[in-house]
Formats: structure tokens, C-alpha cells, sequence
């Protein structure tokens, strides 16, 4: 059973994609577009973030972070980061920061959420040298090297990210076991909206 019903994903827009595809992402993509955009598939989407859901709760949620470097990810990561207890690590993702243990902003996560493997490229290669596990948000265009766990979706629209961290939040609160229905999260997509 789907978490969400389609109308809802295809709203958001989590399944548009670029008209860029990456060798890595070829298996998440649905179809092709006449406009040459790439269609990402929601089944693939929402069978992940339920498997996200599940690996995140065997964590400490001191020890998980989420990197969000683009603008648009600042408010869903945060938002994300108040509901679950994860550390959210916007902005710049300055060099040393998994890696430097003099840096007084040092941290040592034991995995590491990527809004963009892209952007926060800088987080995904210090936490594939001490070998973190990576879950990241990944569009049609980007590579999925050094990404332990893909979740398939527009990381670009400020309202495709609302909904899958808010979805991801959901999902993760349930599986553990600090809510036992969908309806006891009551946060709406819209205030993880940048």
C-alpha cells in the first residue's frame, strides 16, 4: 500500500526530473517525456522512503545529520531535523567538518542524509572516507557514487523537498514506534515549505 495517495507525489511535483540522467539513476526513472524531462517513479519513491523510514530508526537521532546546502533545503531539513531529534547541518558544508577533529564545529555522525548529492558533494565525500553510510535525495542528473541508500525524487522544487521530508518524518516517527498512526503527526507538508 502507497503512503501517500499519487495525486498527492504528483502535486508536489517529486516526480519530475531533469532532462539530464545519470547512469546510477536510470533504474528510478519511470519514463521520458515528449519535453525530454525525466519521470521518476513513485512506486520506487514510496517503497524507499518507507526503507529509509526503517534504517533510520535503528539510529541514535543524535548521531544522524542532514545536510542541506541549497536554500530551498533549509527549511524542510530543518523542519525534519525538530520532528525526529536528527541534526541538521545547513548551508555551507565547510571542508573538515566529519574529518577535522580540531575544527570546533567537528561532529561525528553515524550516517549522514544529503538533500543533493550535488551540492552538498563536500559531506557525501568526507562521510564516504569514514566509510558513514549515505542516504541522499537524488534527482534524474545526479551521480549516485559513494550513495549507500538512493531516494528517488525532485531535490530541486521547494515543494517536492516539503513533502519527502515531511513524509520521511511521518514515516519515521511511526516505524519508531513515538507515533502509531498517520494521524498523529499532525504537521501539514506546507510548513516544510521554504
Amino acid at each position: 500500500m502507497a503512503l501517500l495517495e499519487q495525486d498527492v507525489y504528483l502535486g508536489a511535483g517529486v516526480h519530475i526530473g531533469t532532462r539530464v540522467k545519470s547512469g546510477g539513476m536510470r533504474e528510478y526513472i519511470y519514463r521520458t517525456r515528449e519535453d525530454g524531462l525525466h519521470v521518476i517513479d513513485l512506486k520506487r519513491l514510496d517503497e524507499r522512503i518507507a526503507e529509509v523510514a526503517k534504517l533510520l530508526a535503528g539510529y541514535e537521532a543524535s548521531k544522524v545529520f542532514v545536510v542541506g546546502g541549497k536554500s530551498n533545503a533549509q527549511r524542510p531539513v530543518e523542519k525534519f531535523c525538530e520532528a525526529t531529534g536528527f541534526q541538521a547541518l545547513n548551508g555551507r558544508f565547510t571542508p573538515g567538518r566529519f574529518t577535522n577533529p580540531q575544527r570546533d564545529d567537528f561532529v561525528e555522525p553515524d550516517l549522514v542524509i544529503v538533500t543533493d548529492p550535488g551540492v552538498d558533494r563536500q559531506a557525501v565525500q568526507e562521510a564516504s572516507q569514514l566509510n558513514i553510510p549515505i542516504v541522499a535525495l537524488c534527482d534524474t542528473n545526479n551521480s549516485v557514487r559513494n550513495v549507500d541508500v538512493v531516494i528517488p525524487t525532485n531535490n530541486k522544487g521547494r515543494k517536492a523537498l516539503a513533502l519527502v521530508y515531511w513524509l520521511l518524518a511521518r514515516e519515521y516517527l511511526k516505524a519508531s514506534n513515538r507515533i502509531s498512526s498517520d494521524e498523529e503527526f499532525t504537521a501539514v507538508p506546507e510548513e516544510y515549505e521554504a
